[in-house]
């Protein structure tokens, strides 16, 4: 319990560099990437989904890399990084907040996925399934990294296998797919070619997903420490359980791209096509008859879900320990915790949040993305030039409270996108707003800290 909510000390951290890169490398499951790159396609088109989606690949991966190297060399979880990087001890509670909410708005749509699922096999209504999706996920994350990390070994090749069967079918019956999906000019017809507006309002929505790598901190802070003669290994640790998990991710959302433009040639409404149950049947229906189908597609998106579901729960529950332990300094336990991050995704599901997925992602990634690129420009800018303590300081004794760095860097980030995205800035600076968010954050983290 204490490790799994303070530092990690180098004498814990006795797993192999290919297990905690393993249970890291776990999260690439999850199927909101598939659901994301259908999106993008029925509202952008392709020619604009496309590029958005590599240039989102591209954003995470390099904001990821040093946030990845500093959880591992030091042991330290998002919350301690963020406080050490120009957050100070009190600025890291307004990002736990932050990053408690995308554990359980991302909870919320992978669970909503797998209420579908048992929708669609068993009949069952999503307001019930909702729940079930909820609470079968506790008695795994209750018992903490250990379990969590068994669960991802095991599922890991059955997970594989059945997600690349159905693509390997539809190439081999539809070789045309991929020619037919590049000629998608979205629902409305606008994305016939590439436009800038539309390409940037795509980016706004998927680096949302960056947000994902405070999870992969999480894991990656239990890497044993680099040991003579083996330090290939954990660097390749290190990147395939940090960064690593862009790639599949980019080859999900275009997959998901794919399987949306079939789920649309086999006469599935728009609004429907974007739910990863439709497209998975739609390819598993080239492998099996329907009634198969609709079990295999089941069976996949319950694992692929449970195995995202664990990592969110728990990741959730760390970020709202470290919030209200610092709010009321009183520590119930991280049992609870993961109780109340599941009661709000629970309520989120349904309020039917899946529905207006677009939306909420595009408003939540203006912030999360000032978040994240203040701890990036205090890691890659600051540090190397001296104006941050070399290593990561997270003890309170020597932080300020509130670090003016951080947080002036995120709070001024997260105010001009925001209201880029509301359309205060001109159309232009709206649909480009994550990526003020970005430069903004990144720009004003090294002046601030030179200050």
């Amino acid at each position: 319990e204490d490790y799994a909510l303070r530092y990690t000390p180098e004498r814990f951290r006795q797993w192999s560099e290919w297990r905690v890169a393993n249970t890291a490398f776990g999260v690439a499951s999850f199927l909101v990437l598939e659901a994301v790159g259908a999106t993008l396609l029925v509202q952008y088109g392709f020619a604009n989904a496309f590029w958005a989606i590599l240039v989102t690949g591209l954003v995470i991966a390099l904001a990821g890399l040093p946030i990845s190297i500093y959880a591992a060399r030091h042991g330290v979880d998002m919350d301690l990084l963020t406080r050490g990087a120009g957050f100070g001890y009190i600025g890291s509670t307004i990002t736990s907040l932050i990053y408690a909410s995308f554990t359980f708005i991302f909870f919320a749509l992978e669970a909503a996925v797998m209420a579908y699922a048992l929708e669609l096999a068993f009949g069952i209504p999503p307001a019930w399934g909702y729940g079930l999706c909820a609470v079968v996920v506790l008695p795994l994350v209750t018992h903490g990294i250990s379990a969590i990390s068994r669960f991802q070994v095991w599922s890991q090749p059955l997970w594989l296998v059945m997600m690349l069967a159905p693509y390997a079918a539809v190439l081999w019956h539809e070789p045309g797919a991929w020619t037919g999906l590049t000629h998608y000019t979205g629902e409305s017809g606008e994305g016939a070619q590439f436009q800038p507006h539309l390409f940037g309002a795509a980016l706004t929505v998927g680096v949302a997903l960056v947000t994902q790598m405070g999870e992969q901190a999480d894991y990656l802070r239990f890497m044993p420490a680099p040991r003579p003669g083996r330090r290939w290994a954990w660097w390749l640790g290190v990147l395939a359980g940090g960064p690593g998990w862009v790639v599949p991710g980019v080859l999900k959302m275009l997959g998901g791209a794919l399987l949306a433009w079939l789920a649309l040639q086999h006469m599935v409404p728009a609004e429907r096509a974007v739910d990863p149950n439709q497209m998975y049947l739609a390819a598993y229906e080239y492998l099996l008859p329907y009634e198969w189908a609709v079990w295999a597609t089941a069976l996949f998106v319950v694992i692929s879900q449970l195995k995202i579901n664990v990592t969110n729960a728990y990741a959730g529950s760390l970020a709202w320990s470290n919030f209200f332990s610092r709010l009321t300094h009183s520590h119930p336990g991280r049992v609870v915790w993961v109780v109340f991050n599941t009661l709000i995704a629970l309520l989120l599901m349904e309020m039917n949040l899946f529905q207006a997925l677009g939306e909420v992602l595009g408003l939540y990634g203006n912030i999360a993305i000032a978040w994240m690129m203040a701890v990036v420009a205090d890691l890659v800018i600051n540090k190397p030039l001296g104006w941050s303590p070399p290593g990561i300081v997270f003890q309170r004794a020597h932080l300020y409270d509130i670090n003016p760095v951080g947080v002036g860097a995120m709070g001024l980030a997260s105010m001009l996108s925001v209201a880029a995205h509301l359309g205060l800035l001109g159309p232009m600076a709206q649909a480009f707003s994550a990526v003020v968010a970005m430069v903004t954050a990144l720009l004003t983290a090294p002046l601030i800290a030179w200050w």
